[in-house]
């Protein structure tokens, strides 16, 4: 299943991001909802997409955080992604280690406010703001316990996918400047080919080392190693996906940020996606496990 799901991402990252943040989203609140949740509320996400329903997970706090009060939610979203698609959103509540997680309906359009999104690129999305306030919840909305969410390996150990995401998007980029410079009979060029081959060939790493960090939690390997390497993927194809970036201004000039321009739209989109938070302090996390043993070098295979 994790071998599936990093190819699917990369797949659907090469051919449109924003419809991959979408679906990994979607795949993310599934999978909360089977590890944490109790067997009613897994049938009943199930339901909801055998209906047509798409489900996300929206964790960034607005100015007023997400909190329960009197039976109901008070506060904000934003960042949410898929205003007015995402039928049900598996949100946190109360900020801090015993964050609890919610699924909540939010097909209410009033609610929802894409003009906060001013970013300049995955405008696809429909990200933005989304009031809670006032939105009944019970125990059967409440996903496993206070805590869970924060849980590894699944939590900083799921990066993996956005790993997957990012390298796939590299990949779709490579191509599409590739026919842009097939189209103009420039892609014959020493340099040209010598450019994009160099980055795609470190794209296909990156697919490596996504899929490596898929499948580490089937090899029952300790949990700072799983956690680890999907920091490594990640990270590492942040860095490959930028080199992609450079290198297709580069190929196509001009033309690659024209308005217009499908490849200045990918390169926007994926440029905005590789944005996280706390990158530094994850880089550390994963130096410290890999490189402080000193009995046998972290990764190599036994």
């Amino acid at each position: 299943m994790p071998l599936r799901t990093v190819h699917a991402l990369m797949q659907i990252g090469a051919a449109n991001l924003s419809v991959g943040r979408l679906w990994e989203g979607h795949v993310n609140a599934l999978r909360l909802i089977h590890l944490y949740g109790n067997t009613a509320q897994a049938s009943h996400a199930k339901e909801l997409t055998r209906q047509g329903g798409l489900l996300g997970v929206w964790g960034a706090d607005g100015q007023k955080p997400a909190t329960i009060s009197g039976g109901a939610l008070q506060g904000e979203k934003v960042f949410a992604s898929g205003l007015g698609t995402v039928t049900h959103a598996l949100i946190s509540v109360n900020s801090g280690p015993k964050v609890q997680l919610a699924l909540i309906d939010v097909t209410d359009p009033q609610r929802g406010d894409a003009s906060q999104w001013d970013m300049l690129g995955m405008q696809a999305t429909a990200s933005g703001k989304f009031d809670l306030s006032g939105i009944a919840v019970t125990k059967e909305n409440l996903i496993g316990v206070p805590g869970d969410y924060l849980r590894e390996p699944h939590f900083v150990g799921g990066v993996w996918r956005i790993a997957a995401l990012q390298a796939g998007a590299a990949a779709g980029l490579i191509d599409a400047a590739a026919t842009a410079l097939r189209d103009m009979d420039r892609l014959e060029a020493d340099a040209q080919l010598a450019r994009l081959m160099q980055v795609l060939m470190r794209v296909w790493a990156g697919m490596a080392l996504a899929e490596r960090a898929a499948l580490a939690s089937l090899d029952n390997a300790p949990e700072e190693t799983i956690v680890s390497t999907s920091i490594a993927a990640r990270i590492y194809t942040e860095e490959v996906a930028l080199e992609a970036i450079k290198a297709v201004e580069q190929s196509l000039g001009l033309r690659h940020f024209a308005a217009a321009s499908e490849t200045g739209r990918m390169a926007r989109d994926l440029s905005v996606y590789l944005r996280q938070a706390a990158r530094d302090a994850f880089l550390q996390r994963a130096a410290r496990h890999a490189l402080s043993s000193e009995e046998t070098i972290w990764g190599v295979f036994k």
